[in-house]
């Protein structure tokens, strides 16, 4: 059986496990509510709320999941309970109004959204909670009571909190940490099979071979791409329980979204706080790394892999001969060993890891049999990049995260003014964000207004206008029109599944509850599809829940259209408002991230190179990995951002290029492997220098020279694509045509050559010159032939880093020219031209 069917059977088992366990919380709700004893339903008159509160905590959740949300209905309860209360006594709820019920959900919204310690999961509980009890203050008057009206609807949370987590512990447990040791072995698997098709492409006697092995890994590369987004986002803060509201811009652009419609797999809730509710006892050691971390090293690694094999002109290549292939074959079950080390993880917090392999004798003695490098041959320039990934695989090397070892001690002076920096940042905790603030007008006004127009259409259904959106608030960014349209079908949907089921079994009303499990496995993969997502899913089972799973609220029909207007009333509040706050479209928020990514790119460029003390390097090589670690955020931010620009409607708008920013997006993020393998080798390539004794100014002045001048023509370029992705309207040539001419003219402009130095050159003039340094080692015959191995392999790694990172920005540079074009169809781009005014009209 194959990986990908692995996976294929895992999904399904997956899914319906988890529309079990859904099924199984909404039989506990169901049952309690409807054949409990009396004393017992008296305190529970809201059992919507309760199958609600158990439906977000149980989609796709575990034992962790469950406890945390228990925790999130607890704080949720604390924050509305004793206001609710206080206001109900201060009134009276006999002289709520419809007018007051609003304004009192809009200011109780408002105090439960600004707090940034709380989770959106107990924001959202409580929305629910507040909604019902001044609506109920209005439906039932002076009957409803002050203290009891709150109590009761503080108990239907509890209900539904517990049922959740009965579901999640019978007939067995569902723990986070067993969940990434399944996704763990899956992706062990899909790794080990890419790896083989690539070691055959390598090995291929002829280009079609060759071409035609590495096409089939590429649907594997995607399988293993969502296994790995799986295994991360159980580690890392989701948006199935809401992240932490108060995770800085970098937390949340590191945690995409758990229900993308484009990703079928990635349906596996909770985060790190899941595994410490399960095994709160245990503490992982300093430097433990995550699973998600090792294999996302493993990731980068084969790609690069796939990266060196497609810049591979022809196949087969030339030095590689029989003794050569048993080699990588030997070499290829190391890694295989390497991987089944990496599967067989206990659980996510364990203390103890498993050995680190090592690439032992087989990788040197590949080595022994590499002679000096052709600068002229771009074959083995690539060729060379594949087995420096061989080794990284062997190694188990740290891509992703800087190594411990190279972890700068701060001065008293550094640490000094990171005191002061951690004082401001207290206080800026005690103050809101703005963005805080904007998220609790939001979920203010749009419930405030939700309620009131629900309660003026019909008083007794007022509930679900307010309802409806109260569980759908985010504090990112979310496809608003795309949402609302899901909700909407969903509820529709279930509504219809809901009458149809009174309808056939009016009589028996165990029958109805029976016919609700056929709909939870259906509305358990509709939480993953496309169409659906996660909103309508929700709210499709939500809609039958309400009319199969409950009694005493009228007839069936009736009910569903009503519920239906509330909630289109709520739906088209929550619209109006979210247009009115947050104006900006998602399309411009991607151009304006597109602009940033390329500075990020840019700088990241820019740090690269030798500095001329030696003791300086781990310094570099730290603000490196810093750098690239705000460049990943900005390119996770423009992944993002354009897929909310792909969901959100055109209007009177231009169409998103959704191609044009896919293939920048792949360019972009093929910039970013390759600066982390360049980073990587650096560090490697400074390490052997030391070891081999070679002098440092040698080193550095031969290497920096190439490395100046590929520097300089890439960050010219990036620069320039960064400036006009950042200009809103190119009228402002058209205005200052004229001026800019004369500018020209009289020779102002000093930066006339933005385009890139020829990408062979540049990495020949570096392979050439480092080679200068090897042939030395060569030369000796002192036992140093190996160490002049280890060069020659950094230093092609790093060439071919060089050009593709060249490669690529000329890639960027076509596709921004494509965007910029289709913007502005009646001024022809000539990209020459217009850096030339850039530099006019924008000097630094």
């Amino acid at each position: 059986m194959t990986a990908e069917e692995d996976r294929a059977r895992a999904v399904w088992r997956t899914r319906l496990g988890s529309a079990f366990r859904t099924a199984l919380a909404c039989a506990i709700v169901g049952c309690t509510t409807l054949y409990g004893p009396e004393p017992l339903l008296t305190q529970l008159p809201f059992p919507a709320f309760a199958y609600v509160t158990a439906i977000l905590i149980v989609s796709d959740g575990t034992v962790g999941d469950s406890v945390k949300g228990c925790w999130h209905a607890l704080l949720a309860t604390a924050q509305v309970l004793p206001a609710s209360v206080a206001s109900l006594w201060l009134i009276g709820p006999e002289h709520f109004s419809e007018a007051a019920a609003a304004a009192a959900v809009a200011v109780g919204a408002f105090m439960v959204a600004v707090p940034e310690w709380s989770h959106l999961m107990t924001k959202r509980i409580a929305f629910g909670q507040i909604v019902i009890v001044y609506v109920g203050a209005v439906v039932y008057g002076k009957e409803a009571g002050v203290v009891m009206h709150p109590i009761h609807v503080a108990a239907s949370t509890a209900l539904g909190a517990l049922a959740s987590v009965l579901a999640m512990l019978l007939p067995y447990p569902r723990l986070a940490h067993a969940e990434v040791n399944k996704l763990s072995r899956l992706y062990t698997q899909n790794a080990s099979e890419r790896i083989s098709l690539l070691m055959k492409a390598f090995s291929a006697q002829n280009t079609t071979i060759a071409l035609e092995t590495i096409s089939q890994a590429k649907p594997l590369q995607e399988t293993g791409a969502k296994l790995l987004q799986s295994i991360k986002l159980i580690q890392s803060p989701s948006t199935c329980g809401g992240e932490p509201f108060g995770a800085t811009p970098k937390e949340r652009s590191m945690s995409p979204p758990l229900y993308d419609s484009r990703d079928y797999i990635v349906e596996l809730a909770g985060d790190k706080e899941s595994v410490q509710w399960e095994r709160h006892q245990i503490r992982p050691k300093p430097h433990f790394r995550k699973p998600g971390d090792r294999l996302q090293d493993i990731e980068i690694q084969i790609r690069g892999m796939e990266m060196a094999l497609t810049c591979c002109s022809s196949f087969p290549i030339t030095f590689i001969d029989e003794e050569l292939q048993e080699i990588l074959l030997a070499m290829e079950g190391q890694i295989g060993q390497k991987l089944e080390q990496v599967k067989c993880i206990p659980t996510l917090l364990d203390a103890s890891t498993a050995p680190e392999p090592t690439k032992g004798e087989l990788f040197n003695k590949f080595l022994d049999s590499l002679k000096v490098i052709d600068p002229n041959s771009g074959n083995q320039t690539a060729f060379f990049f594949f087995l420096s990934c061989i080794e990284l695989l062997l190694d188990d090397s740290t891509i992703t995260q800087q190594n411990p070892t190279r972890i700068v001690e701060k001065s008293k002076d550094e640490e000094s003014r990171n005191s002061v920096q951690e004082a401001k940042n207290m206080f800026k905790r005690i103050w809101p964000k703005n963005e805080t603030l904007l998220f609790a007008f939001k979920c203010s006004i749009s419930l405030g207004l939700a309620v009131f127009f629900g309660l003026v259409f019909n008083k007794e259904n007022g509930y679900w206008s307010g309802l409806t959106i109260a569980i759908s608030f985010s504090a990112q960014r979310q496809a608003t029109f795309r949402e609302a349209n899901a909700r909407a079908q969903g509820t529709a949907l279930g509504s219809v599944y809901g009458v149809l089921g009174c309808y056939f079994f009016s009589e028996c009303l165990e029958l109805r509850i029976l016919a609700l499990l056929p709909w939870i496995v259906l509305t358990t993969f509709l939480r993953h599809s496309k169409m659906y997502s996660q909103a309508g899913g929700v709210s499709t089972v939500i809609g039958a829940l309400l009319i199969l799973g409950r009694k005493n609220y009228g007839l069936p029909a009736e009910f569903a259209i009503t519920r239906l207007t509330e909630a289109f009333i709520g739906l088209f509040c929550f619209i109006i408002v979210e247009l009115l706050l947050q104006p900006t479209r998602a399309a411009t928020l991607t151009k304006k991230q597109l602009s940033q990514s390329l500075g990020a790119l840019r700088e990241g460029i820019g740090q690269v190179g030798l500095s001329p003390d030696e003791k300086d390097m781990d310094i570099v090589f730290l603000t490196l990995r810093e750098k690239q670690e705000k460049l990943k955020v900005h390119v996770n931010q423009l992944k993002k951002f354009a897929g909310e620009s792909e969901l959100e409607p055109n209007f009177w708008f231009l169409p998103f290029r959704t191609a044009c920013y896919n293939k920048l997006l792949m360019s972009i993020s093929k910039m970013v492997d390759l600066q982390l393998f360049m980073a990587v080798q650096m560090e490697s390539l400074v390490e052997e220098s030391r070891r081999c004794g070679v002098a440092w100014i040698d080193l550095q002045e031969r290497i920096n020279s190439d490395l100046d001048l590929f520097k300089k023509g890439v960050s010219l370029s990036l620069h320039f694509l960064e400036k006009i992705t950042s200009i809103e309207s190119f009228s402002v040539f058209e205005r200052k045509d004229k001026e800019v001419y004369d500018d020209l003219e009289l020779g102002k402009s000093s930066n006339e050559d933005v385009c890139i130095v020829d990408v062979e050159k540049i990495a020949s003039f570096f392979l050439y010159h480092s080679n200068e340094v090897t042939e030395k080692l060569w030369a000796n015959k002192g036992g140093e032939e190996r160490r002049a191995s280890q060069m020659a392999l950094r230093q092609s790694a790093v060439r071919f880093c060089i050009s593709g990172l060249m490669k690529e920005t000329k890639e960027i540079e076509k596709g921004i020219k494509e965007l910029v074009q289709w913007e502005n169809p009646s001024t022809r781009m000539n990209f020459y031209k217009i850096s030339r005014k850039i530099s006019v009209l924008f000097p630094e």
